[in-house]
């Protein structure tokens, strides 16, 4: 009887992209038109999909909608013959220098990896959570959509690790701003107390007990001394989590709240490991992201060995 042939090599990507958010999908373009074999992972729950309308990316007029750009995205990526995978990876570990990813239904192995993997938004229990997003209720961003509640009522949820500061840059937008926290005692200093009122900002010392939503969806918030507070909008600002796990558990580098750091290149501390968007330590933008995601695309093709192209028959 022969010998059975040997087994195949497992296929090696060029790229895993981890996050099919603005940010993994733009550099899953780029290394398609670059000719690079990619696997492009996601688990659909992208926080683009949570933006009713955004009018700061550019080349909008008229804005456009988280789930309109991602469709877009995806259309342009399947122009280039990519595609994505539905499913998360569960764990990322190094093999005799590649990476593997493992995830339901088997594994994924790349010469580098992207992380596009976001943050989750620490926040209130909110009845109809996902409803007062997409009326523009409760917003999460004060650098996307500032300028669309000019003269609104607004309140901002803070905490103790950056007090004042969205309040301080939602007054530029509106003279009817609210500072609440949500603990016991003030976390407000005596000067930031002196800032808030120079700067006609209330502040209101009883915490936040639970946010409700009216007929019309706009937030009231509940005080620990049985206040109501009604407000046309509002900002819970307490803080983000990095979805940096996989990352940092190959040893890489972060910042608070598991922001990943990495250098001009978009690389982390880990060799072959990169990183765009939210979960990196910076500005959560949609337009730094898929800039971001531009730059190690294009780091990655020229540090891959090259893909020489064959002459037409």
């Amino acid at each position: 009887m022969p010998p059975n042939p040997p087994a195949a090599a497992p296929l090696v990507h060029d790229t895993l992209i981890i996050g099919g958010g603005p940010g993994g999908l733009t550099a899953a373009i780029y290394l398609r038109r670059f000719m690079r074999n990619v696997a492009l992972f996601d688990k659909g729950n992208s926080r683009a999909s949570w933006i009713p309308v955004s009018h700061n990316y550019p080349g909008f007029p008229e804005g456009v909608g988280g789930n309109a750009l991602l469709d877009n995205l995806r259309s342009q990526l399947g122009r280039y013959g990519g595609a994505i995978t539905a499913a998360g990876i569960d764990s990322l570990h190094l093999e005799d220098g590649t990476f593997v990813g493992r995830y339901d239904g088997g594994e994924v192995r790349a010469l580098t990896v992207i992380m596009a993997t976001g943050i989750v938004d620490k926040s209130l229990p909110v009845d109809h959570w996902r409803d007062a997003v997409a009326s523009g209720a409760i917003r999460l961003c004060p650098v996307c959509d500032g300028y669309d509640v000019i003269d609104r009522r607004i309140a901002i949820v803070s905490s103790a690790s950056n007090p004042i500061g969205h309040a301080m840059f939602m007054r530029s937008f509106s003279a009817d701003v609210t500072l609440f926290d949500r603990t016991e005692g003030s976390i407000v200093s005596d000067e930031e107390l002196r800032q808030l009122q120079a700067a006609g900002v209330r502040y209101v010392r009883s915490p936040v007990r639970e946010v409700r939503l009216g007929a019309d969806l706009k937030p009231v918030l509940h005080t620990g001394d049985g206040q109501a507070h009604a407000f046309d909008v509002l900002y819970p600002m307490l803080g983000e989590i990095a979805h940096s796990e996989l990352a940092t558990a190959l040893g890489a580098d972060s910042a608070d709240c598991g922001e990943l750091l990495v250098d001009a290149w978009q690389a982390t501390s880990v060799p072959g490991l990169y990183a765009v968007g939210d979960v990196v330590r910076g500005l959560n933008q949609i337009s730094v992201a898929t800039g971001q995601a531009a730059i190690a695309a294009t780091r990655i093709h020229n540090t891959l060995p090259w893909t020489l192209r064959a002459a037409p028959c």
